[in-house]
């Protein structure tokens, strides 16, 4: 049975201890990108679950400068934790469209603030063009780097539905490319997408277990006002999971991963003012005291019934 001290998954906070020495925090950023996917050149509207600011709901304004939202973070942070390193987090929209100078003055300036040991980039695979993918290998050559895919699933079906617009190869040639670099790369699952089964899912993770990744991020679907998701939602009601539901869910999705995966997250956050389901998810530390303490009466722990054998 693997540990990594008192948790029975590869948790981010203890890689990055064992990284860099201390507690290090993300500092979520907007660096006032759209996307491909709602500026017109794929599509208006957007993955059918993402949220007015582009899963960003929790960076500040992008209207301030950089420096400044960083700043503004750093001193909640700095009122409970006195003291600890810091991972500049470009998270809202796609953080990688947008000319390559523009791209380099934003990231260099991120990574030159105070405390900050690396610098982690959420973007689409069908945004790494050449150009970007060499100004990534130049900023991981100055600084820690990885870079997050919002794959959601592995199912071409259900790409469609979500409106996710890239199909499967333009996420394995990205992955193929980051990792040629020798860039980290985190990959994004979303548990519970209409029309998936439970099985659906798990083939998911069997996917992206066998790919050069090092990171993943489970998270919960949310139904949100005001998204496509929300609308189809109203029209064609579909499952929610309940909290045990989706507790031994994730459970039995760290199972399948290989112990050398950092599992960046098993859960998510929604905007509670604005969230429709489940509501459930508004007690996030319910929810994680629910999965550890599961974990402990399941005996389980990540990798238990990770193979070396393709799933079907």
């Amino acid at each position: 049975m693997y540990r990594w001290d008192d948790k029975p998954y590869y948790s981010l906070n203890y890689y990055l201890r064992q990284k860099f020495g201390e507690k290090v925090f993300k500092i979520s950023l907007d660096g006032g990108f759209t996307c491909p996917n709602r500026d017109g050149t794929l599509s208006k509207k957007g993955c059918i679950f993402c949220s007015g600011r582009g899963s960003g709901d929790f960076a500040p304004s992008a209207v301030l400068p950089i420096t400044e939202q960083f700043h503004q973070s750093r001193t909640l942070l700095i009122d409970k934790w006195k003291s600890g390193k810091y991972i500049a987090y470009f998270q809202a929209f796609t953080n990688t469209y947008a000319p390559i100078d523009v791209l380099r003055k934003k990231y260099e300036e991120a990574i030159s603030l105070p405390d900050v040991v690396g610098i982690a980039i959420a973007t689409r695979p069908d945004c790494l063009s050449q150009p970007v993918l060499d100004l990534l290998e130049e900023i991981n050559k100055k600084t820690y780097l990885w870079v997050e895919l919002g794959l959601q699933t592995m199912h071409e079906d259900t790409a469609s539905l979500i409106q996710r617009g890239y199909p499967l190869s333009c996420f394995e040639e990205a992955v193929s490319n980051l990792s040629k670099r020798n860039i980290d790369t985190v990959v994004h699952l979303i548990l519970g997408l209409p029309g998936e089964s439970k099985n659906d899912m798990l083939l998911s993770v069997q996917y992206v277990s066998k790919q050069p990744i090092q990171g993943v991020k489970l998270h919960l679907l949310h139904i949100i006002k005001n998204t496509p998701l929300y609308d189809y939602y109203l029209k064609k009601p579909f499952h929610v999971f309940t909290m045990n539901e989706y507790i031994d869910l994730v459970i039995d999705c760290i199972e399948l991963l290989p112990p050398h995966i950092v599992i960046h997250r098993i859960t998510g956050d929604g905007p509670k003012a604005l969230l429709i389901a489940p509501l459930w998810s508004k007690n996030k530390k319910a929810v994680l005291n629910g999965i550890h303490k599961r974990f402990k009466e399941r005996n389980a722990w990540q990798g238990k019934l990770y193979s070396f054998s393709c799933p079907k």
